[in-house]
């Protein structure tokens, strides 16, 4: 009959199983979140009443019904949302017939795997780390598994010590898996789920209230390397998405944009050379300095100068544009794309149209046309993230109603007065502002960046940016999102923003050399070796090749490690109390044996006899006392050695 595993073996193991389990906690369903802890912490106490494996009539049960579940909620039991739902609850239900060294083992092994997918969803510095300590639980859960002579005692921070001791045994070979294993072209988890796009933001649609969460998330979007001057606070545009389409609630982008050519674009000042770092986002646009001349490698130009990317960007992309903040964008406008950019819902917000062409009927020209939309808002309006709400004529209810809201409420508004007032006007989305890391030196642009405007249409100017958000609130021009959101103000302290500029610096590296890395970079980096140009045999050949060489060098310093402990820390320990003595002038012989010694060294040293005395005796207790010495009291007996001074004979 197998041996029953002890409480601290199944409790530490229980411990890793609920440690992996909350790592997938942000995507996992509200039941299973509610669930899981519950069957975990039931079956940890009831085994310590003494019961045993839940009965198979529950367990297989418990199994069909969590697999049908996650089939109804997901459409299927694969791919990487539902697999990971999947996976979670299985572990836990394994859980419930752990009993014995084996279903322990088969546990721990299945609920590192389940960690492991967690970095599918997130593959941050700081997440990896958390996996990585979660992992070294693991670990020691599987130490604590070991058999052990009766004299020994479990000791968790040895356990935790040893799986971390194993974990790093294993980096260099996750190393060379890292950088020799042949790179995918694409993620192997496919195409991104919605969470990203919600995380992302930028959509090719915006509604009222759209960009709420997105203003919100202060986390990394991507980092602009210049390399020359940086441009000013209210030249940091970004442009992404160009949103022509209006059908009286929701702005679209237009689909034909992507089949047409460019807008023409003249450059008038100087240019300005970048590059970008990316973070993921499942899309394929990619942000540049307003106004992009020259679109990157692997991207193009839309007829609205967006820059696309041939293929979503699902891991962190590096690309290097050429802008100018100084340009004329459509000098000349076709009488289609003038149709298109004039075009509004019949049938909606009735007195905007009448204040737009009250302005017309004034004979205002564009410019004071302008000036008056600014007017307006500059006088009674003010900037928020939580803006009431809007009805079916948005436009009228937040013009003469609300005076309410942020970037997306005031470019749809003003572009709307544009077009009723008879001027080509169209809303921009991308990003605006930026904080420079002097640590990095690079520009960082995060996602409550995010920033909608309006550009207009001029006879020989072409399309012109106009931000009517400045009107309103000019802090979030000049000063960036974090003062026009009110954010807490200890944030925005100097020792605060030092301390994130260097963990960002931390992130940004992280990003580019491990996240970043790939096909293209392992090329890169094997070149360097004098690889010119390798295959996937080639990498193969190099990883087995270097697989071998750690198994040899890990089997020899398992084999020394082995003969080692042999001569074991006790035996250690009395051979530096035997270099002592000899220092003190009594030398051990090869034939005295430990009690012979103490006698001769309590005659020649009789002010150190009774340490002495303790020292012998408890190193006799420990040798020779049990099959195996207790850990502990031979870390007491090593310190009491150190400390020994043996006392000059009088």
């Amino acid at each position: 009959m197998r041996e029953r595993i002890g409480r601290h073996a199944f409790e530490l193991t229980a411990a890793g199983v609920a440690a992996t389990v909350a790592a997938h906690a942000p995507h996992l369903p509200i039941w299973l979140l509610i669930a899981l802890p519950l069957i975990l912490a039931l079956r940890v106490v009831t085994r310590r009443r003494g019961a045993g494996a839940v009965s198979m009539w529950i367990r297989i049960p418990a199994a069909c019904l969590l697999i049908a579940v996650v089939a109804m909620q997901y459409g299927t039991v694969f791919g990487r949302e539902p697999g990971s739902v999947l996976g979670c609850g299985l572990l836990v239900l394994k859980l419930l017939e752990t009993e014995h060294a084996r279903d322990a083992r088969v546990s721990i092994g299945f609920a590192a795997f389940v960690l492991i997918s967690a970095l599918l969803f997130v593959q941050t510095l700081w997440f990896t780390l958390a996996a990585s300590l979660i992992l070294v639980l693991l670990l020691a859960a599987l130490v604590s598994l070991q058999p052990a002579p009766v004299a020994r005692e479990r000791l968790l921070p040895a356990e935790l010590k040893l799986g971390a001791i194993l974990l790093a045994c294993g980096l260099p070979l996750a190393a060379a898996g890292f950088a020799l294993v042949p790179r995918l072209a694409s993620p192997l988890w496919g195409a991104p789920d919605k969470s990203m796009q919600a995380r992302t933001g930028l959509d090719d649609r915006m509604e009222p209230g759209a960009m709420t969460e997105l203003l919100t998330d202060d986390s990394p979007a991507f980092r602009i390397y210049f390399d020359g001057t940086l441009p000013t606070p209210q030249q940091r545009y970004f442009r992404a998405i160009v949103l022509p389409d209006f059908d009286g609630a929701t702005w679209q982008r237009s689909r034909r944009s992507d089949y047409l050519r460019p807008e023409g674009a003249e450059r008038n000042g100087a240019p300005v050379d970048y590059s970008i770092t990316l973070e993921p986002t499942g899309r394929r646009w990619l942000p540049a300095l307003d106004l992009p001349v020259v679109a990157p490698p692997g991207a193009h130009f839309s007829a609205d100068r967006e820059v696309i990317a041939d293929t979503p960007v699902m891991q962190p992309r590096e690309y290097r544009v050429r802008s100018t903040t100084r340009y004329t964008l459509a000098a000349t406008l076709a009488p289609r794309e003038r149709a298109r950019s004039l075009a509004l819902p019949n049938g909606f917000d009735p007195r905007t149209h009448a204040l737009a062409e009250g302005w017309r009927a004034q004979g205002l020209d564009h410019d004071a046309i302008v000036r008056a939309a600014l007017h307006l808002f500059h006088q009674s309006f003010t900037y928020t993230l939580n803006p009431p709400l809007l009805g079916r004529d948005s436009i009228d209810d937040f013009l003469f109603t609300t005076k309410k809201g942020f970037c997306e409420h005031y470019a749809s508004a003003f572009v709307v007065l544009m077009r009723a007032a008879g001027i080509p006007a169209r809303v921009v989305t991308g990003y605006q502002g930026g904080w420079w890391n002097p640590a990095g030196g690079y520009l960082l642009v995060r996602n409550s960046d995010a920033h909608a405007w309006a550009e207009t249409w001029v006879p020989d100017r072409g399309w012109v940016r106009v931000d009517p958000t400045a009107a309103v609130s000019s802090a979030r021009i000049e000063l960036g999102a974090a003062a026009a959101n009110d954010s807490a103000t200890w944030s925005q302290a100097a020792w605060v923003r030092a301390l994130r500029d260097r963990f960002d610096v931390v992130n940004g590296l992280w990003t580019q050399a491990i996240i970043g890395f790939d096909a293209l970079r392992q090329k890169g980096m094997l070149t360097s070796f004098g690889v010119v140009d390798p295959n996937q045999g080639d990498l193969m050949v190099t990883f087995a090749a270097l697989l071998g060489v750690i198994l040899i060098l890990a089997t020899f310093w398992a084999m020394r490690e082995t003969q080692e402990s042999r001569a074991d820390a006790l035996d250690r320990a009395w051979a530096l109390l035997g270099r002592r003595l000899a220092r003190a002038g009594v030398v051990r012989q090869m034939h005295e044996g430990p009690l012979d010694l103490l006698a001769r060294a309590r005659a020649a040293l009789p002010a150190s006899a009774a340490a002495l005395t303790g020292l012998v005796e408890d190193y006799v207790s420990l040798r020779y006392g049990a099959i195996e010495p207790v850990p502990e009291r031979v870390r007491v007996f090593t310190r009491a050695v150190r400390n020994f001074r043996a006392a000059s004979p009088v």
